[in-house]
């Protein structure tokens, strides 16, 4: 992978992977939060937003145009990525699919911001850390120690 550039212009590039995975780890828990007030309809639409913003950390890393600009036009687009697993792609059917929040759904968004995770973590591996920063396979050791 690249080294990341940012470009606040760039509706892509304006955060990091890392920090579109923040911002959706952030998103979703704010979709929780709706639910358990229940606001449902901002607990839905919070949980589709944070499907999408991980899966903007995969495309960071792993550009493709078919899987659109949009938050949903990324999950629609990873529900029949046959690349990716079967158990990611049936979250992403689900998301798409689901037209209440539920205890179901959240798990759904957070195996798809899993699996976003996973995809940057392994450009991640790829590459020579950078100064200052701990690498992502050293972070296990570290906290085990």
């Amino acid at each position: 992978m690249p080294e990341f550039v940012r470009d606040p212009g760039d509706w892509l590039r304006r955060l990091s992977p890392r920090e579109w995975i923040v911002a959706a780890q952030t998103e979703l828990r704010s979709a929780r939060l709706a639910h358990q007030r229940g606001s449902e309809r901002a607990a839905l639409t919070g949980s589709k937003r944070a499907a999408g913003m991980a899966l903007n950390a995969a495309l960071i890393v792993e550009p493709n145009p078919r899987w659109g600009r949009t938050y949903v036009e990324h999950v629609a687009a990873l529900a029949h990525d046959a690349s990716v697993p079967e158990a990611v792609r049936g979250a992403g059917q689900a998301v798409i699919a689901a037209r209440e929040a539920s205890p179901h759904l959240f798990d759904c968004v957070h195996d798809i911001m899993a699996h976003a995770w996973f995809v940057v973590f392994r450009h991640e591996l790829a590459r020579p850390p950078e100064p200052g920063r701990v690498p992502l396979r050293q972070l296990r050791v570290i906290q085990g120690s």
